[in-house]
């Protein structure tokens, strides 16, 4: 491999890295919002204020618009994935459950992620992501056998599968997002994604501005709010539609087992939860499925 190519190889893997933790973090800035924001309002406004900081720079660079109808089209999809579907029903199923639940089924990220993306190619991931993604979800049965149980309090049934459908979505997302950005670039595809999502829930908005207390808003709100706004859902998104334009879906998508591990330390710093030895145990499994999947 060229010095080129093997710092490409190194910064795609970068890229991935800075994406996963930025979303790792997304739980407990979500936990953090919805305490003190509609969770509704908490998922429009992600969206809708990132629209409002990314817009302005798309239509004065004169960013490049797809050409193409099936483009236009993976473009709607990823944008309904990402940014719309998965902020509003994550940060709906985040109210009704704990952060840890919530980092829990955020390790469900890259087994929908390498599914759609196996359809989307016609073809199956390799030997080794099967070994790698079976090995780090051992992790997961672990720490959802040791955390999970309904009659915890703050854990309900509707947000666990609230969480898990904005898993779907976000995927579903990631790998249609993925499949335009060679046409129209990274920085397009970004903040077009997010202008069409921003269009969609300015309404909802509207409909929704009396459900909070805005008043009552604290500095952590709205601190919260624009973590969500400009970490996981601008900057994480350029990083990662980069990453897995280069990288492809099957080997840059199982970097994502690492957003649990992420999300269960911010969840022991920020929400003040305990660490216990088989969330140790679960981490390392994760971390060592990450190894694997990336050989090829």
């Amino acid at each position: 491999m060229s010095p080129a190519a093997t710092y490409v190889a190194a910064a795609t893997y970068v890229a991935a890295a800075v994406a996963s933790v930025f979303w790792g973090l997304t739980p407990a800035a979500t936990k953090l919002a919805v305490g003190e924001i509609d969770p509704l309002t908490v998922g429009v406004l992600r969206t809708l204020l990132a629209t409002c900081i990314v817009l302005p720079a798309g239509i004065l660079l004169r960013l490049p618009l797809p050409r193409k109808s099936t483009d236009w089209r993976l473009l709607v999809y990823s944008s309904v994935g990402g940014f719309v579907a998965f902020p509003l029903l994550f940060g709906l199923g985040v109210a009704r459950t704990t952060t840890a639940h919530a980092a829990l089924i955020l390790a469900l990220l890259p087994v929908f992620t390498g599914l759609f993306g196996a359809i989307a190619d016609r073809r199956p991931p390799g030997r080794n992501w099967w070994i790698g993604a079976a090995v780090a979800l051992v992790g997961e049965v672990v720490l959802i056998g040791t955390r999970f149980g309904y009659d915890d309090p703050g854990v309900t049934l509707e947000g666990d599968l609230m969480c898990v459908l904005a898993c779907i979505m976000a995927s579903w997302g990631y790998v249609t997002g993925s499949r335009v950005e060679p046409s129209i670039g990274t920085w397009s595809t970004t903040i077009w994604g997010l202008s069409i999502g921003g269009v969609v829930l300015l309404p909802v908005l509207g409909f929704n501005l009396d459900a909070t207390h805005w008043g009552a808003v604290t500095a952590v709100g709205w601190g919260s709010i624009a973590y969500l706004v400009i970490f996981p859902t601008v900057l994480a998104y350029v990083a990662w539609y980069w990453a897995l334009a280069r990288g492809g879906t099957e080997r840059i998508g199982s970097t994502q087992f690492a957003q649990p591990v992420v999300a269960l330390a911010a969840a022991v710093v920020v929400m003040g939860e305990s660490f216990t030895p088989p969330l140790a145990f679960a981490a390392v499994a994760i971390l060592a499925g990450i190894v694997i999947a990336q050989r090829k």
